[in-house]
């Protein structure tokens, strides 16, 4: 089924066509969510929101961009608002000071997907909602900062923050030689 095709019976709301979108996209909307919740009861909960929001708010799609990004979207979205609810993102370091220099931090070590999202579990919650924005979702602090409502500083000291201390965790377990 061709992405015009499906777009018109998700409009008619076929319930066909959106079994046959959950399934071809539930398992990767899932770990966009499980990579900002850490239990797998909130991740789903956000990802059968996000997908009810697609359904429900088909129309708003308008062709602008791919149709996945526009599902990702909604999902980051919703995980952000499943995590509020949970907890408030506290976001300590704010008054870290913001170096001009871009850092250096990358894995070149062997590390597989699994433990790279395992290390992600590990930090705050506030360092890896805006590592994962920033990072994987490829936000810009100014979206960050809109989308959290803290302000850029914070977006960038929080990303700072983040890479240390996944650069000391991949340290502790041998992958990070500097």
């Amino acid at each position: 089924m061709n992405t015009d095709e499906l777009l018109l019976r998700l409009r008619e709301q076929d319930r066909a066509a959106q079994k046959w979108l959950y399934e071809r996209y539930s398992p990767l909307m899932f770990s966009v969510c499980k990579r900002y919740l850490q239990s797998r009861e909130d991740a789903e909960e956000a990802l059968v929101s996000g997908f009810f929001k697609v359904f429900s708010q088909i129309e708003s799609f308008t062709g602008a961009g791919s149709f996945e990004g526009w599902i990702r979207r909604i999902m980051v979205n919703e995980s952000l608002m499943t995590l509020r609810k949970i907890q408030p993102l506290t976001f300590p370091g704010d008054e870290l000071e913001i170096p001009d220099h871009a850092d250096s931090f990358n894995i070149e070590a062997d590390i597989s997907a699994r433990e790279i999202l395992d290390l992600l579990d590990l930090l705050p919650p506030g360092y890896r909602t805006v590592f994962n924005l920033y990072v994987l979702e490829g936000f810009k602090h100014i979206e960050i900062a809109d989308v959290l409502g803290i302000s850029i500083n914070t977006s960038k000291s929080q990303l700072i923050l983040a890479k240390e201390k996944l650069r000391n965790l991949l340290k502790s377990r041998g992958f990070y030689q500097p």
